[in-house]
């Protein structure tokens, strides 16, 4: 949270806005990079990076930018699956 406060001025609402932004983008992502090409996989994780990070959920852009790279072995995907609901049992918290 001391990440996005300071992205976000200390604007609460603003705060809040972008995390409620992070669920969305990332509801049924890990369904749709499995499903996708190699090419289209990267791309996703490559925005999943992005935002991610501008959140403050570093281990989940951490592990977007390996699946983004190519450096994963066959249970990355499924890796950042937890990693994306532990960021939102963490929002669902704040509510």
């Amino acid at each position: 949270m001391e990440h996005l406060t300071r992205q976000t001025l200390g604007d609460k609402a603003l705060a809040t806005e972008v995390l409620k932004l992070f669920q969305t983008q990332t509801l049924g992502l890990v369904d749709r990079m499995e499903a996708a090409d190699i090419r289209n996989r990267r791309e996703l994780a490559h925005a999943l990076v992005g935002s991610a990070r501008g959140i403050g959920a570093f281990r989940v852009a951490e592990c977007a930018a390996r699946i983004e790279k190519g450096e994963t072995g066959p249970g990355e995907i499924m890796h950042l699956s937890s990693l994306i609901d532990e960021v939102h049992e963490f929002i669902s918290s704040l509510s």
